[in-house]
């Protein structure tokens, strides 16, 4: 996603089973590349992941 991905939008590069499509290849974000999992964040499922980032990015998106 050249601009970045704004908060609670799908990730273009993701598979409907959630892998990542470009892992590993020279195109892959910094950002992700840079990301450590952890249960703060990831939870103990996916469910309970995508809620955390739901939340997460309900907490952090700017003022409108």
């Amino acid at each position: 996603m050249p601009h970045g991905k704004p908060a609670g939008v799908r990730c273009i590069h993701l598979t409907p089973d959630n892998r990542c499509r470009i892992w590993g290849q020279p195109t892959y974000p910094k950002v992700c590349e840079r990301f450590r999992p952890s249960p703060e964040v990831c939870g103990a499922s996916s469910a309970e992941a995508l809620a955390i980032l739901a939340r997460l990015e309900s907490e952090t998106a700017p003022d409108t």
